[in-house]
């Protein structure tokens, strides 16, 4: 059984307490996860601020290149890390699943890495030339989930060294060892201390959100722990990126076609074994399409293949730990004590794994906690509704403001209520799609900041003015 090292200076750094990370779908170790200490993590930061002033200085065109070269590298290996993803995520191969991940790491690298932020001309007249600068910002501190690892890890850190910042990455301690052999494959292009990683316990994530020596915090994670994040950053004024949890609400009007919608409506709803942050949490349906659009949704369940995601055929694959799955399982349970009908799934095997199956549930209200909080699992509460206006005002009344669509035959007036949805981004007639080069954030409790794009690049640097 390997036991990993964390990456330090571009240095390998042995530690002298490991822990066991388990296959989700088998309960088999993986492998071992260095258990870093904080030490270890002044010794990252340290590393990190020595290599900025290097690399702030290297020409862009260099930068660019060495992004490159990264997504070249991930080309090269990414069938090793889809296969690490795999054991230690759950998630299968094959369709939305590791090799899937892997290849949106080397989309949104390539995109990324053909970004540019231009110095911007304010004013040029005979009063003065005015010009706007982006500059980085130093040591830029991730902290990743364990859902998507190596791709939230590759939204992350290719922004902030594209501008010209250096990273120290901590990934969760679910998902640590695909991380390390990202981090390594970066290492081997770029120069020593440009990437770090570190891994351990989740109090080391609290020590980076107060360390000095960390000048901004990305962090993709629950809505509790960003709050934690930004208390801890309060400190030292750091800057921050926060893609926290969302309850996405999904609206089908009457207009819909239940048949041609529901497919799109499924994987909005459980890309992931439904553990995305961005995923439908909630779906309103109108009283004359509810029954026929339930018996859509259930039959599509049923057909979909829950497995080991070594195994061929595998469509979905177990919750990714066991915290996880006894979530669901608690909020189903509350759901079906609330008066809930559990039309299909609900009752979890026996073998071995996080297994939880596709759980469609209706006859549920507003005020439920499978309706208002996030369940980040493979359950879809089906709710009904009579009133458009109302509907739109029901979903909006939540703290969560991460993404909503509107599902019609009608796209104008689904592009106008979209735009009622209170949320970061509205989607209509699907959920869930996200580009390298569309801006992506939440609003009210969802987070702070965007990633993706020329917005997201930005977050990464400050401004300086120069006047001539």
């Amino acid at each position: 059984m390997s036991e990993y090292t964390m990456l330090i200076g571009g240095q390998s750094r042995s530690t002298a307490d490991h822990r066991d990370v388990e296959n989700p779908a088998t309960g088999e170790i993986v492998g071992r996860m260095p258990m870093g200490s904080r030490a270890d993590l002044d010794d990252a930061v340290a590393a990190a601020r020595a290599a900025f002033p290097g690399w702030a200085a290297r020409p862009d065109a260099e930068r660019q290149a060495a992004c490159n070269a990264i997504a070249e590298a991930l080309v090269r290996d990414q069938e090793e890390l889809a296969r690490l993803i795999t054991q230690e995520q759950g998630k299968p191969l094959d369709g939305l699943g590791s090799r899937f991940e892997m290849g949106g790491c080397v989309g949104w690298t390539q995109a990324t890495a053909a970004l540019t932020l231009e110095p911007e001309v304010i004013q040029d007249n005979e009063a003065g030339r005015i010009e706007l600068h982006r500059k980085p910002l130093g040591v830029v501190g991730s902290i990743t989930p364990w859902n998507w690892p190596v791709l939230i890890a590759i939204w992350h850190v290719i922004p902030a060294i594209r501008t010209g910042n250096t990273v120290v990455i901590k990934p969760s301690p679910f998902t640590p060892l695909s991380t390390i052999r990202l981090i390594e494959l970066m290492d081997a292009v770029l120069p020593p201390g440009v990437v770090n990683v570190i891994t351990g316990p989740d109090s080391l994530g609290a020590a980076m959100s107060e360390h000095p020596g960390i000048d901004k915090i990305v962090f993709t994670g629950s809505i509790a722990t960003g709050r934690k994040v930004m208390a801890g950053a309060a400190e030292t004024l750091k800057r921050l990126t926060l893609e926290l949890g969302g309850n996405d609400a999904g609206i089908v009007l009457p207009d819909a076609d239940p048949k041609a919608i529901a497919q799109g409506l499924f994987w909005g709803a459980f890309i992931n074994t439904g553990q995305t942050c961005g995923a439908m949490k909630r779906l309103y349906v109108h009283d004359s399409l509810h029954d026929r659009l339930c018996d859509e949704l259930v039959a599509l369940a049923q057909a979909i293949p829950m497995g080991n995601g070594l195994s061929e055929g595998t469509a979905l694959g177990p919750l990714s730990n066991r915290m996880q799955f006894d979530r669901v399982r608690d909020l189903v349970e509350d759901a079906r004590a609330a008066g809930g009908r559990i039309l299909c799934g609900g009752a979890p095997g026996n073998g071995p794994g996080h297994f939880y199956p596709i759980t469609i549930v209706s006859e549920l209200r507003d005020g439920t906690r499978l309706v208002d909080e996030e369940q980040f699992g493979p359950v879809l509460p089906v709710i009904r509704y009579s009133d458009v206006d109302e509907v739109i005002a029901r979903a909006n009344d939540n703290p969560h403001g991460l993404g909503g669509s509107i599902w019609t035959s009608d796209p104008a007036r689904g592009r106008d209520l979209a735009q009622r949805l209170e949320c970061g981004t509205a989607w209509v007639n699907k959920h869930g799609a996200i580009q390298p080069n569309v801006p992506f954030g939440g609003v009210k409790s969802s987070g702070i900041g965007v990633e993706f794009g020329l917005e997201g690049l930005k977050e990464y640097t400050s401004v300086q003015t120069v006047w001539l």
